[in-house]
């Protein structure tokens, strides 16, 4: 901790949708919240739960909505379950149900992708789930393989509204195998802390900014952060009163930090 005569450096962890942007939409001031951290050279990462793009499609995605993030400062669940695969078991082999962010991501940790007696099944996301991938899942569970999926988040949102995401398509892999995925992603405070290795930060001084209460601010509290709640997204100020925890504050969006990024509380 800083001394009372020195401000404390913070470092930001933060939830890219419905903290930043929705769907492919900026978030009115999430550019200029964005613009003070760099400006002010302080360490953020934005965190995504979501494994479906690579840091590097996410960047351009997020660029078109008019927000200039590096890659280095992009972690998904993807990148977050390759860590973990990658220190548990190196070298290993993966039945993949996913897209190219999760491919990418243990292509990159020297795994090898095959449905011949994998060490893993491992299930991300995708919006075109296939009937025969997740069958073929199914049975390389049934014979063995450790089931793991990069989060649990029930439904995706869309401009139609809701899709099934990976914790619906999980469900029904445990129920037709009877055995449970281990998650990476968030709640699991394993996902903050392999960010934090990612970007050199350490839990006393980080900041974790989110908008639903059951992922991102649980998650900020078991990994021993502060936690800022913001209303853009999922949670309401109703909502916030159902959880037995609380945030440790409550904001209505990122541009209420304009100004305050080194002295947010």
């Amino acid at each position: 901790m800083s001394s009372q005569d020195e401000p404390q450096q913070w470092t930001y962890l933060m939830d890219m949708d419905g903290v930043l942007v929705h769907e492919d939409h900026l978030i009115p001031g999430a550019d200029a919240f964005l613009a003070e951290l760099q400006s002010n050279d302080i360490p953020f990462i934005v965190l995504t739960n979501n494994s479906i793009r690579t840091p590097r499609d996410l960047r351009a995605r997020l660029e078109r909505s008019g927000l200039n993030i590096p890659e280095k400062s992009i972690w998904t669940s993807a990148l977050a379950t390759a860590n973990f695969l990658g220190n548990q078991r190196p070298g290993g082999s993966a039945y993949v149900v996913g897209e190219s962010g999760l491919t990418t991501a243990l292509h990159d940790i020297g795994y090898v992708l095959t449905d011949s007696s994998p060490d893993y099944v491992v299930l991300g996301e995708t919006r075109t789930y296939s009937f025969e991938a997740i069958t073929t899942a199914i049975r390389l569970v049934e014979k063995g393989a450790r089931f793991i999926a990069t989060n649990p988040d029930a439904t995706g949102p869309s401009r139609e509204g809701s899709l099934p995401a990976t914790g619906s398509v999980a469900a029904l892999i445990t129920k037709a195998t009877g055995k449970e995925p281990y998650y990476v992603g968030k709640p699991n405070a394993l996902m903050m802390r392999s960010a934090l290795r990612a970007i050199g930060g350490h839990s006393e001084s980080t900041l974790m900014i989110g908008d639903r209460m059951d992922t991102d601010v649980l998650s900020g509290l078991e990994a021993g952060l502060q936690t800022i709640l913001v209303l853009t997204g999922i949670s309401t100020t109703v909502s916030v009163e159902n959880y037995p925890y609380r945030p440790t504050k409550v904001i209505n969006s990122v541009a209420d930090l304009v100004g305050r990024t080194q002295s947010p509380f």
